[in-house]
């Protein structure tokens, strides 16, 4: 029985750790995102129907707070700096997209040259997030090449004003069509209020983008779960991967397009549709669908960019909390795993707010799960060391009945009665803890609270690697130690071949962000230390019996140390 629990825990850890790195080594995976230096070297902003996509070489004016004129008509391309201590957004006034949005207070991963994080596509020439679109090609070039007027009521955000508008108007007389976009500010919310009037358009819906890769700025960085276009209609949440194309309707709650730790999402009211489009190899395309009429229509949304924090997503409504999928397991999300997640994630930040550490945040956390697992952990213990007791016994069992099986888990089961022993006793802890170490992980791994976040001495960021290997390799040693330590029924051949699990452990966790580690690494000091504690205090280990014979009749019968011989020369000496 251990020994398949034992092959079934290392396939285990194999299919869900393993799975990136194989695919890597065949040439299956995906290229990576660009790099920052990549990044650097393309274009800083782009023209979504111009032939060169480039505005580089255009006249533009950057106005960042305002200008002493309050409306203008612009000429040429015209920027618009929206700053709050929040992001930095740019605005284009050619079609009334976004241009830039970075977020200020998260940096690349970049150490020499961090930067904030740029949330638009640096890549090809795609339509900017609220960009507009319909079927008639026409119209479209209206909607996103003509130069919009521009007008806004402040200069900057700041407690003293919180609010400002931003608004852009487009009128075109020989097609009667009038478009006006409508963007709110608060100087310390990622959330956009906008509002889109248009007269005169004759079509039956119009598309608003979200944008490509907006948002999806750390794509495919490691293991986690669902990444890209992800929505809710019907109060049902659901991840696709388009295949080119993915269109779904019904009552749109939001879209989003997301990675491991940011998030762009549309907040629609009154939309019918979704989609999201593959342009490329992890690029996406993603935007809601609105009916609209030829007298005039009123386009509501709201537009959120910035990170997947769980209070955030949560105050938000509509069930954007579970884009942090504490749930993730493999191949899908699972209740269990989520219900014990949440609360430990509660407890994680509770805990950081007294030491405003999350790697001691980690290790108390993790001390306290450890207390609760103690009486649990004790009857493990218990039940091991009562099979390791009589394991001559159950040798001579076997050695006796190995030809005829359905007699020899007979006379097995009559032994674990009589000494009342459960021979899976000593697994049921780790089955029972299994969605308490799923949880923690989904939580240390996904949450963006631990991005960038210190430790101590040469750990600067619990979200990426130890860069020494410090902690993988003190984590590896500890596994040894506890293996050496533990009680086990297993023969010495099969403890050597044991060890080659923390070998490939300590390989597997040195691409492990260091807050795992940290977790890990903790926990296996505490269990040595209970250990110790155990074998010294409470149960102390079993003295093994020689084994008995086979073919002897008391093979099943408590020995205690005597031979059957010792036990009749004691009978005829109380006889006398």
């Amino acid at each position: 029985m251990e020994k398949r629990i034992i092959l079934f825990l290392l396939l285990s850890f194999g299919i869900i750790f393993g799975f990136d790195f194989f695919l890597k080594e065949l040439g299956l995976m995906p290229e990576p995102p660009p790099t920052e230096e990549e990044r650097e070297a393309s274009p800083a902003g782009y023209d979504p129907l111009s032939p060169t996509g480039s505005i580089q070489d255009a006249s533009s004016d950057v106005r960042p707070h305002g200008d002493e004129q309050e409306t203008s008509l612009n000429r040429g391309h015209n920027l618009e700096e929206i700053e709050t201590p929040l992001y930095r957004a740019t605005f284009i006034n050619r079609g009334a997209q976004i241009q830039s949005w970075q977020l200020k207070q998260y940096l690349t991963q970049d150490e020499d040259d961090p930067r904030p994080i740029e949330f638009i596509y640096p890549e090809g020439h795609f339509a900017g997030p609220v960009s507009m679109q319909v079927a008639d090609p026409a119209v479209n070039a209206m909607l996103n090449n003509s130069l919009f007027e521009v007008s806004r009521d402040f200069d900057t955000l700041d407690e003293v004003h919180p609010t400002g508008h931003l608004t852009f108007s487009y009128r075109n007389d020989e097609h009667s069509l009038l478009v006006e976009k409508e963007f709110t500010f608060t100087y310390d919310s990622y959330l956009v209020d906008v509002s889109i009037h248009i007269e005169g358009l004759e079509e039956d819906a119009v598309e608003v983008l979200l944008g490509t890769n907006f948002g999806v700025v750390e794509w495919g960085q490691g293991f986690i779960g669902a990444l890209g276009p992800a929505w809710m209609i019907d109060d049902v949440l659901e991840k696709e991967t388009p295949d080119p194309e993915i269109r779904r309707s019904g009552d749109i709650r939001w879209a989003a397009l997301q990675d491991k730790y940011f998030i762009s999402v549309l907040i629609p009211q009154g939309a019918q549709g979704v989609f999201a489009k593959t342009e490329a190899e992890r690029v996406v395309t993603s935007g809601v669908e609105f009916p609209v009429d030829k007298g005039g229509s009123q386009l509501q949304f709201q537009l959120y960019a910035g990170p997947k924090q769980f209070d955030v997503m949560r105050s938000l409504g509509h069930g954007l909390e579970d884009t942090i999928d504490f749930g993730w397991f493999i191949y899908g999300s699972w209740g269990i795993v989520k219900a014990v997640a949440k609360p430990l994630f509660y407890v994680l930040r509770f805990l950081y707010e007294y030491t405003q550490n999350y790697g001691v945040a980690i290790i108390l956390l993790t001390c306290g799960i450890k207390l609760l697992f103690v009486p649990l952990q004790y009857k493990s213990y218990k039940s091991m060391q009562g099979m390791q007791t009589i394991q001559p016994q159950i040798k001579a069992v076997q050695a006796k009945l190995k030809d005829d099986r359905e007699r020899l888990n007979r006379e097995l089961i009559k032994l674990y009665k009589e000494h009342k022993v459960n021979p899976v006793g000593g697994c049921l802890p780790m089955v029972l803890q299994m969605p308490v170490f799923i949880s923690l992980f989904n939580i240390l791994y996904m949450t963006v609270d631990l991005r960038k976040a210190p430790f101590l001495l040469w750990i600067t960021d619990l979200s990426i690697p130890d860069p020494y290997y410090v902690f993988p390799i003190l984590m590896g040693a500890s596994m040894v130690l506890q293996q050496k330590i533990m009680p086990t029924t297993m023969d010495p051949t099969q403890a050597k071949m044991m060890l080659l699990l923390p070998v490939f452990l300590t390989f597997l966790f040195l691409t492990f962000p260091a807050g795992l580690v940290i977790y890990w690494l903790t926990n296996n000091v505490l269990t040595i230390l209970q250990q110790v504690v155990t074998d010294r205090f409470i149960l102390k280990p079993p003295t093994f019996n020689q084994p008995v014979p086979a073919g002897d009749d008391s093979l099943t019968k408590p020995t205690n140390g005597e031979t059957g011989a010792s036990k009749k020369k004691k009978g005829k000496a109380k006889e006398s």
